[in-house]
């Protein structure tokens, strides 16, 4: 019976696996949120309605009982846009087109790295820092970005510091919202981005930085977003934003992710 008992098989050991990967993307996606706030009060109430059923407290046990018996309906209703979040985390980050990318789901890239004008980049963005002009381009990895485009105008324009420029200027019609950049083409301009829900982040950062983030985190692309209080260089990339960039160590991400 011992034996029985402790005979573990490999499906089990794969399904704990899988659990657990879930359970850390999901931890991933609404840390410093108020979801996850959310979530500890759930817990903390399941936890309690365990030690009052142990008590044997039956009228406060019932109702306990009661508010966790739609327990599944109301997380639903409470982290619909979680859920979401992670839906296109999965759709974008291991699906490629109707099928299951086993490099993106195993993180390991089997093709060369995609080519981006790097120089193009750069001197763009080392103007925007010394004029003080805001920016916010998304370089793209291997997330689908198809469905962020068609948000902005899509321009499938050759990559030039001078294209970056006419975007970003104050009287452009484009300058409202993100630049996508995929390989060598500036892919679409004034583009709307799904904007950071976490709560945890410095009051000088406004939309444009918390929009970068919130790429960043449903996506595995780099985020470059350039302050239009100061000039300061910041990037984001999974769901973690760095600020005050100096022009040297950009350089130096961008040639090892994309030259």
């Amino acid at each position: 019976m011992l034996t029985a008992f402790i005979h573990i098989r490999l499906l089990d050991v794969i399904d704990i696996i899988l659990v657990a990967l879930v359970l850390f993307q999901l931890y991933m996606l609404i840390r410093g949120t108020v979801a996850f706030n959310i979530f500890l009060g759930i817990a903390a109430i399941y936890v309690f309605w365990w030690a009052v059923r142990a008590l044997k407290m039956e009228l406060l046990s019932n109702i306990l009982g009661s508010f966790l018996g739609v327990g599944v309906i109301a997380l639903i209703i409470v982290f619909q846009q979680e859920i979401r979040r992670f839906l296109i985390y999965i759709g974008s980050r291991y699906l490629d087109g109707n099928r299951i990318s086993f490099d993106k789901l195993l993180n390991i890239r089997f093709d060369s790295k995609t080519p981006v004008k790097i120089r193009s980049i750069l001197k763009a963005v080392m103007q925007f820092s010394q004029e003080k002009t805001g920016a916010l381009i998304v370089i793209k990895r291997k997330s689908n970005m198809d469905m962020y485009a068609e948000t902005g105008d899509v321009l499938n324009a050759e990559t030039s510091s001078r294209l970056f420029t006419s975007i970003f200027n104050k009287t452009s019609p484009l300058h409202d919202g993100a630049v996508i950049v995929e390989n060598d083409k500036v892919k679409a301009a004034r583009v709307i981005l799904p904007v950071t829900e976490k709560l945890d982040l410095p009051p000088e950062y406004g939309l444009r930085h918390r929009a970068g983030l919130g790429i960043s985190e449903v996506t595995d692309s780099l985020v470059i977003i350039v302050s239009e209080e100061n000039g300061q260089i910041s990037l984001a990339e999974n769901g973690i934003l760095q600020k005050n960039i100096p022009s040297k160590l950009l350089k130096e991400k961008l040639e090892e992710d994309f030259s």
